[in-house]
């Protein structure tokens, strides 16, 4: 395993940015961050410099081990494949399926339909838009998490899951979604938001956080 810090080129408020963080800091693995504002100058993911480094042209992209990846999950199970620390998938298969069930529903069905990306294309309906699907998901999302819970999503241990849940519930709170009406999904995020890893890698207190939403 290389002895070079892992690079990450992320967003503050981007939820899979935010994935890799957490799961950065649930292994206890120092990294660099380089900003990449997804709203200045028309969005500096859009230049060809970032372009060569990520092809579709969003964040994450985390240089690791001399190879770039781009998509949260690939990242996240590949430093769970590579490095110590608490496991983030469950050993069990059955267990480690609902992980990866509830991981998909979040990372394919709910937030890239609320990205800013897509938003940006919708118009003057983007905060409806946004609440129509993160509610449609939600709805999805807490009769499967009522099955599957423990003290987090699947079981008592923290999971890939847990880092999926946390950054979508803060973006359903910022698109004036009623989380309450969801009372699995508000419980387990209610526990996560206090573990130190989420903490750190919370979007009010990153490098690139603007001043008037640090925290």
């Amino acid at each position: 395993v290389s002895c070079e810090h892992p690079i990450l080129h992320g967003y503050f408020r981007s939820s899979c940015s935010w994935r890799v963080r957490i799961a950065f800091a649930l292994k206890g693995i120092e990294y660099e961050q380089i900003p990449v504002n997804l709203v200045k100058d028309g969005g500096q993911q859009l230049t060809d410099q970032y372009k060569a480094l990520n092809p579709m042209q969003q964040v994450p992209a985390v240089e690791i081990d001399g190879i770039t990846l781009s998509q949260s999950l690939a990242v996240i199970q590949y430093i769970d494949e590579t490095r110590q620390g608490p496991k983030l998938l469950p050993a069990c298969p059955k267990k480690r399926a609902q992980v990866r069930m509830i991981c998909d529903i979040i990372a394919s069905g709910i937030q890239p339909l609320q990205n800013l990306y897509v938003i940006q294309k919708i118009g003057a309906d983007k905060a409806q838009w946004a609440q129509h699907f993160i509610q449609r998901g939600f709805q999805a999302l807490e009769p499967i998490l009522k099955g599957t819970a423990g003290t987090y999503c699947v079981g008592d241990e923290i999971s890939m899951a847990d880092i999926c849940l946390v950054p979508q519930v803060y973006n359903a709170e910022r698109f004036k979604v009623d989380v309450g009406q969801f009372p699995t999904i508000d419980r387990l995020n209610q526990t996560l938001v206090g573990v130190e890893a989420f903490k750190l890698s919370h979007p009010s207190c990153q490098p690139d956080t603007p001043a008037d939403l640090r925290s």
